[in-house]
C-alpha cells in the first residue's frame, strides 16, 4: 500500500512538473507572437505615410490576450467596418436562418372574382426583393407567387389600387447625418419596409463629343413616369472620371444630377437613388399582372404619394391572403460584408430596432444594436458611437480596442461560423479582390477581414485563422486610420503588409 501511495505521489508529481512546462511553454509562443505583432505594428506606424494621420491599431488572441496595439482607445470614423457590428448583431439575436416577409392583404370585398377594394403589398424589410443580386430571387418568380395568392383567393379583377405600403418601418429612410450627395446615390438610397431593386434607379449615361457638352443621359431601369429629372451636367476633361451626383429626396418627385462624366469614358450605366421604391414596386407588379390578365382599374399607388388613400386603412383592419420570403438570414450578411451593401446593413439595422423596440427609426436601432451588444457581454460605455448601420455616417465613431472586443463575444456566439464565413479574404470575391495580390494564397485564405474606406479614412478589421490549433490561437484585429491625406494606393500596401506579418505569426 505503501508503495502504491509513493507511485501516486510520484505520478501526482511528474503532471504538475509536466503541466508547469505546457504552461511556461505557451507563455513562451505568446511571447515569441507578442514580440513579432509588435514589431510589425511599430513599423507600420512609424512609416512617414501615416505621419500626419489617426491611427488605432489593436491585436489580440482569441481569448482576449494582448499582442499589440497603437492607441487602441482613440476612437475613430469606422466607414463600413460599421458592417461588422451590425451583421454580427443582426445574426447573433435574429439567427442564420430569419427571412424577411412580404405580405398581399386587402380592404373590400371579393365579389364574382372582383376585389372591390385596394391590394396593399406589405413590405417587411426584404431589401433583395427585386433586386438583381444573385441571391434575390427573380422578380417574374415573386410575381408568380404574388399571383397564385390572389388565385387562391379567387382575386382575378382589381377594382381599386394596388399599394405599395412601407409603414413597417417607421421614420427617415436615411440617417439625418448623411451628406446630401451620399444620399442620391446608389450607396445612399436608404432602407425602407418595401424596397425594389435595392432602392435604385439606373440611368444610361455617355459623353458628348468634348468637354463642355451636353451628356447623352435618359434614365434606363425602373421605368419612373412620375419622376421629373433635370440633368445639369455635362462633359468633363480627360481623366476626370465619373463626377456625377443625384440630388434628390421623398418630399417630391424631382431629381437632379449634376456635375461632369470624363470625355473619354465609355458608356455606362449610372446607378442613383429611388425615393419612392414602394410605388415602383406597386407599378411593376401592376403592369405584370395586366400583362396576365388581372385588371387594376385604378393602377399602383403609395403612402408617399397619395397619403389620402391611406388615412383610413389601418394595417390591422387588412385581410390578409399570404406572403412571400427573403433568402435566409446567412446569405444576406454573406452579401452585406462581401459586397459593402449599405442598402442590406440599413436594413438589417433598422430591423433590430423594429424587433427589439418596435420602432425600426433611427435613433431606437441605435439603442436597440447597443442593448444587443451588451447582452452579449460587450462593454458599450467606452469606444463606440453609433449613428447607422452601414458606417455612412461621418458621426459613428469606434476605436480598435472596441473591435477586438465585439469580434472575440461574436467567437462564442452559436452563428460564429455563418458570421466568419461572411468576411471576404484578400485577393477573393468582394471588397478586398485587390488587397494582398502578390501573398500566399495559403496566407490570405486564412484572413477573413472587412475593409472600410472614405475619403482619408482605411480600415481593416477581422480574424486571422490559424494553420493549426484551437479557436483560441485565432487572432483578432483592428487597423483603423483616419486624417489620411496620402493616396490610397500607397497605404493600402503597407496596410496589406501587416496584415500578412500578422497571419505569419499564426
Amino acid at each position: 500500500m505503501k508503495l502504491k501511495a509513493h507511485i501516486y505521489i510520484i505520478t501526482a508529481l511528474l503532471l504538475t512538473s509536466f503541466c508547469d512546462i505546457c504552461a511556461q511553454t505557451a507563455d513562451s509562443l505568446l511571447a515569441v507572437k507578442r514580440k513579432k505583432a509588435e514589431e510589425a505594428v511599430m513599423t507600420i506606424v512609424s512609416d512617414p505615410m501615416f505621419s500626419q494621420a489617426v491611427v488605432s491599431i489593436c491585436v489580440t488572441t482569441g481569448c482576449g490576450e494582448p499582442l499589440a496595439s497603437h492607441n487602441p482607445s482613440t476612437m475613430l470614423v469606422p466607414a463600413s467596418n460599421m458592417k461588422l457590428i451590425t451583421t454580427g448583431a443582426a445574426i447573433h439575436t435574429l439567427g442564420k436562418d430569419y427571412r424577411f416577409k412580404t405580405g398581399l392583404g386587402y380592404k373590400g370585398k371579393i365579389h364574382d372574382g372582383t376585389l372591390k377594394g385596394n391590394l396593399y403589398i406589405l413590405g417587411g424589410g426584404d431589401p433583395t426583393l427585386g433586386s438583381k443580386d444573385s441571391i434575390a430571387t427573380p422578380l417574374e418568380l415573386t410575381f408568380s407567387q404574388w399571383k397564385s395568392l390572389l388565385d387562391k383567393n379567387g382575386i382575378r379583377k382589381i377594382d381599386g389600387h394596388i399599394i405599395g405600403d412601407g409603414r413597417y418601418f417607421d421614420g427617415m429612410a436615411e440617417e439625418e447625418t448623411w451628406l446630401w450627395n451620399d444620399i442620391g446615390t446608389y450607396f445612399g438610397t436608404g432602407s425602407s419596409a418595401l424596397m425594389f431593386y435595392e432602392n435604385m434607379q439606373s440611368f444610361a449615361v455617355s459623353p458628348g463629343a468634348a468637354p463642355g457638352d451636353s451628356l447623352n443621359i435618359s434614365p434606363h431601369y425602373p421605368d419612373a413616369p412620375w419622376m421629373t429629372f433635370r440633368y445639369n451636367c455635362t462633359t468633363g476633361e480627360k481623366g476626370t472620371g465619373d463626377k456625377l451626383y443625384m440630388y434628390t429626396s421623398d418630399l417630391a418627385p424631382i431629381a437632379e444630377i449634376r456635375g461632369t462624366f470624363g470625355v473619354d469614358r465609355g458608356r455606362k450605366q449610372v446607378d442613383c437613388s429611388n425615393k419612392y421604391a414602394e410605388y415602383t414596386c406597386a407599378k411593376y407588379f401592376t403592369d405584370w399582372l395586366r400583362k396576365k390578365g388581372v385588371q387594376c382599374t385604378k393602377g399602383a399607388g403609395d403612402v408617399k404619394l397619395k397619403k389620402d388613400w391611406m388615412s383610413h386603412e389601418p394595417k390591422d383592419s387588412l385581410i390578409m391572403i399570404g406572403s412571400t420570403e427573403s433568402p435566409a438570414l446567412s446569405r444576406i450578411i454573406y452579401t452585406t460584408n462581401h459586397a459593402s451593401n449599405n442598402l442590406y446593413a440599413e436594413t438589417l439595422f433598422r430591423t433590430l430596432g423594429k424587433t427589439i423596440s418596435g420602432s425600426a427609426n433611427y435613433e431606437s436601432s441605435a439603442t436597440a444594436l447597443e442593448s444587443v451588444l451588451r447582452n452579449m457581454g460587450v462593454d458599450t460605455s467606452r469606444g463606440l458611437r453609433i449613428k447607422d448601420g452601414s458606417g455612412l455616417s461621418r458621426q459613428n465613431y469606434v476605436s480598435a480596442d472596441f473591435y477586438c472586443r465585439f469580434l472575440e463575444e461574436m467567437m462564442h456566439s452559436p452563428v460564429f461560423e455563418e458570421y466568419v464565413a461572411s468576411l471576404p479574404s484578400p485577393g477573393g470575391d468582394g471588397t478586398l479582390q485587390f488587397n494582398m495580390k502578390s501573398y500566399p494564397a495559403e496566407l490570405r485564405s486564412r484572413i477573413k477581414a472587412k475593409s472600410g474606406s472614405m475619403n482619408g479614412i482605411r480600415c481593416y478589421s477581422g480574424y486571422i485563422i490559424p494553420t493549426e490549433g484551437t479557436k483560441s490561437e485565432t487572432i483578432v484585429f483592428s487597423i483603423l486610420t483616419g486624417n489620411c491625406t496620402s493616396p490610397t494606393w500607397k497605404v493600402r500596401p503597407l496596410l496589406d503588409k501587416l496584415m500578412a506579418a500578422l497571419a505569419e505569426i499564426n
